[in-house]
């Protein structure tokens, strides 16, 4: 493991002593140091908390040379972004195809999106999903079906699906897009999407419902990005006309009235 040299990277580029780093731990500055110095190997709450303070993932701290990375790969540590937000490491998803081979959409049930966040690369998981097939979508895209929760999303209801494209680069994302947000904290959210990748690592969520307010989600926070596509309804959007439509409307059925009534007198 590259631990303690990784530490040692990291502690150097912020400009810290090892005192000052312990002392923000809550740790001894002979632990500290043990750690840097690879005498001693931190344990799983320890790598929690030098993951959080430097703000890289457990893994690249454990599995990684630091010594090995780029100017931009430090330029993302310094920000605070370690979730591969380009799409550049392949993002691994389990799917299901049918008889003909063709890539089905799998559907999560209200019942089991609770355990998507933890489910959503598990194989085991994925496979007892209903599926479906919608011929009209394109082939060479990842497709996912979500329940709708709540009504912070109108004209989409409480007990619709919607069908999500999966977005493996996430810095494609333009300001306004309708998205299907998997996160670490709240799971599956539908919100119109506001990239802020640039200039807070972050997405400002917001709803169409005026009701809620915005929120930003940092990007190591997300697990998954699916573009809006289409969406199912049990409900039929209520049709709202403004006055001139309505004008319009009661014309037209005073011109049928008038039609009528001229062919009972002439009749």
């Amino acid at each position: 493991m590259e631990v303690g040299k990784n530490l040692k990277l990291l502690r150097n580029r912020k400009k810290l002593s090892q005192e000052e780093v312990a002392n923000s731990l809550g740790l001894t500055r002979s632990s500290y140091s043990g750690y840097e110095n690879s005498v001693a190997q931190p344990n799983i709450e320890s790598l929690i908390l030098f993951s959080d303070f430097y703000k890289v993932s457990v893994d690249d701290l454990i599995r990684k040379d630091f010594e090995s990375f780029k100017e931009n790969e430090w330029e993302r540590i310094d920000k605070g972004l370690f979730s591969d937000v380009k799409g550049t490491k392949l993002r691994v998803l389990t799917s299901i195809v049918n008889q003909e081979n063709q890539e089905m959409i799998e559907l999560v049930p209200v019942k089991a999106s609770a355990g998507y966040t933890a489910g959503y690369a598990d194989p085991d998981y994925i496979k007892v999903l209903p599926t479906f097939h919608l011929p009209f979508l394109a082939k060479d895209r990842k497709y996912r079906t979500f329940p709708i929760n709540g009504d912070s999303m109108p004209p989409v209801v409480e007990g619709s699906y919607v069908v999500g494209e999966f977005v493996q680069n996430w810095m494609s994302i333009r300001k306004g897009t309708p998205c299907i947000v998997v996160t670490k904290n709240d799971g599956i959210v539908f919100k119109v999407v506001h990239n802020l990748l640039d200039s807070q690592q972050s997405f400002q969520l917001c709803s169409t419902n005026p009701f809620y307010e915005p929120y930003l989600v940092h990007a190591n926070e997300i697990i998954e990005m699916w573009k809006f596509v289409n969406y199912i309804s049990p409900e039929l959007s209520e049709i709202k006309l403004d006055d001139s439509d309505l004008s319009k409307s009661l014309q037209s059925l005073q011109k049928e009235v008038h039609e009528l009534k001229d062919i009972i007198t002439n009749s």
